[in-house]
């Protein structure tokens, strides 16, 4: 697949180098042309560095993978209001939350998710990769984990689940991009915890598997 990263981050640099590994050519883009080639240089493989408007033009999928702040800027350099991310599965990996405390900033009832799918008319915005650090994506095989997704678009699920089954994980499609409101907030609830100093995992029930 061809694949666009705009940012230069631990999560693009983590998701970028395991797209690598399963093969995908990359493209990837950001604030700074030295970082995007620092990072193209490091992951290998073939990967470019080139301006945000290439990065998402003519690719199987896009990578946002830029802090939340920064989302709205990103966006507008790679032309995604002019259109250039129409019918491109654009997947949605940030928290919008506040630093050390998790308490989302967006306003009320509103997602980032859905945001960004306003600014990107005809994306098929899909919300993964948000629940674990990037360093999740660099460590050596071992258990699989579970990477929650939503979004409106089947075709882009399916790309999307794809991309997370390159990278070890397992996906869990939970319904449409009206329910990414509720995946940020577990981010949050996640966030909140492991700030606080306690563990997220111990948490959350673990549920028994149904008994037929």
């Amino acid at each position: 697949m061809r694949i666009g990263i705009l940012g230069t981050g631990t999560l693009a640099a983590g998701l970028g180098a395991g797209w690598v590994r399963a093969g995908h050519e990359l493209v990837v883009a950001g604030r700074s042309q030295a970082k995007a080639q620092e990072l193209a240089e490091r992951l290998g493989g073939g990967v470019r560095a080139v301006p945000p408007r290439e990065a998402v033009t003519g690719r199987d999928a896009v990578l946002l993978a830029v802090l939340w702040e920064g989302v709205e800027d990103m966006l507008r350099s790679a032309g995604a209001g002019e259109g250039l991310l129409a019918g491109t599965p654009l997947i949605d990996p940030t928290n919008a939350v506040e630093h050390g405390v998790g308490v989302l900033v967006t306003g009320p009832g509103e997602a980032m998710a859905e945001r960004i799918a306003r600014l990107s008319p005809g994306a098929h915005v899909v919300k993964a990769f948000h629940l674990f650090a990037a360093e999740q994506w660099t460590r050596s095989p071992g258990e699989a984990v579970t990477v929650a997704i939503c979004g409106d678009d089947p075709a882009a699920l399916d790309v999307v689940s794809g991309l997370v089954r390159d990278v070890g994980g397992v996906p869990a499609v939970l319904g449409s991009l009206a329910r990414a409101r509720q995946l940020e907030e577990v981010a949050g609830f996640v966030i909140g915890l492991a700030f606080g100093g306690a563990d997220p995992n111990s948490a959350i029930p673990r549920v028994p598997s149904a008994v037929s």
